[in-house]
């Protein structure tokens, strides 16, 4: 098992760097970069960028000058453009730039401070923001998590409790019925129901019911919200919660649903279960102590990976439509926009995260499953 560990770990770190390298090489050569944005602007012939104004804008003012060389070449350097391709490439994951040349070497490399790269998590400055990456990821998390974790654990207690009712009450009218509004949700995108909603039950004066908030996951701003008590609080945040989650997890009710019925329904045709039946054993115990241990294997051991895609992942639909503030957001704004240190930055995170729940889901085929053993496995 530490074998299997190391080695998966040791391969993390080659998988990670192709990932890197092949977007790298992509986003330096396709037209459209920060410098042809800024002069699309300058001609205005492109619209400005929603949340332009970093160091560039600040303290170029470019917007009322002549399109000149220097002025480019100025660009360059503060997007550090004006730097060799493969000095960028290697400041992407690590490069020793010490900030006090005078200290000792030996205290000088092995400081943090004095290194920058992915390597160290460091991912450098936002092209458009006055902020690092790091800071903005750590920002826009909040929302992101919040509809991630909340969707995570709704889709699967719900789907896991309704697929075994589906399997105890097969080809009933229950299970018909249930199957037909599952497979309806599951049609629906998520984005079309957002739209839905807002239109019928947002703050519109169109609108049947006022139901949904304007934007956000909480009230903040409003006149008096401080004063609000904490129940008061959680009550708004539900408030605000309820109508992206409910498009957020509408189309993931089906799969995993039907997947926990028929595996419910495969386990129940295996000889052990007629061995317990035959022996007398109620038909609740047999369900919940042989039955639901060996079908909901696969469920379970799929909760890593799902669990940090969905705490990570942001729906950029369902953010744009009720007006949240996060990761999905931000990485869509940033491909737009060419913002590249964002780009790279998010990209890495979100495979370093994917790499780690692969691992922990197949480390929880283990712990459930005691016959399978990666050692022998692997000879």
């Amino acid at each position: 098992m530490t074998a299997y560990i190391i080695r998966r770990m040791l391969l993390m770190f080659p998988t990670l760097i192709g990932i890197v390298t092949i977007t790298f090489l992509i986003i330096q050569f396709v037209p459209g970069g920060p410098i042809d944005q800024m002069k699309s602007l300058l001609r205005g012939h492109s619209s400005v960028l929603s949340e332009a104004g970093g160091g560039a804008q600040g303290a170029m003012s470019l917007k009322q000058r002549e399109i000149d060389p220097k002025h480019f070449a100025q660009l360059k350097k503060i997007y550090h453009l004006d730097r060799p391709l493969w000095e960028r490439y290697l400041r992407t994951f690590l490069w020793y730039s010490p900030k006090n040349r005078q200290a000792p070497l030996a205290e000088s490399v092995f400081s943090r401070e004095n290194w920058e790269g992915f390597l160290v998590f460091k991912f450098g400055d936002s092209f458009y923001r006055n902020k690092s990456v790091l800071e903005l990821i750590i920002e826009k998390l909040p929302v992101s998590a919040s509809l991630g974790i909340s969707s995570f654990f709704l889709t699967y207690i719900v789907c896991i409790i309704l697929g075994i009712s589906k399997a105890v009450r097969h080809e009933t009218q229950f299970d018909t019925a249930t199957s037909l509004i599952v497979l309806i949700g599951y049609s629906i995108p998520g984005f079309v129901m957002g739209i839905f909603v807002i239109v019928f039950l947002g703050p519109g004066d169109g609108a049947i019911f006022h139901l949904v908030p304007l934007s956000g996951l909480t009230s903040a701003g409003t006149p008096g919200y401080e004063d609000w008590s904490t129940f008061e609080k959680l009550i708004d945040y539900l408030h605000h919660l309820a109508a992206p989650l409910f498009c957020f997890v509408l189309g993931g009710f089906a799969t995993l649903t039907m997947l926990t019925k028929n595996a419910i329904l495969e386990e129940t045709r295996k000889q052990y279960v007629l061995t317990a039946r035959a022996k007398g054993l109620p038909e609740k115990l047999i369900l919940f102590k042989h039955i639901l241990k060996n079908a909901l294997i696969p469920l379970v051991t799929g909760f890593p990976i799902a669990f940090l895609a969905m705490f990570f992942a942001g729906s950029l639909l369902i953010e744009q439509i009720f007006t949240l503030d996060g990761l999905g957001l931000l990485s869509y704004q940033a491909v737009i926009q060419r913002d590249y240190p964002i780009v790279l930055g998010t990209l890495f995170i979100f495979s370093l995260m994917g790499l780690i729940g692969q691992l922990l889901t197949d480390l929880s085929y283990v712990l459930i499953d005691r016959r399978i053993s990666f050692d022998e496995s692997q000879g």
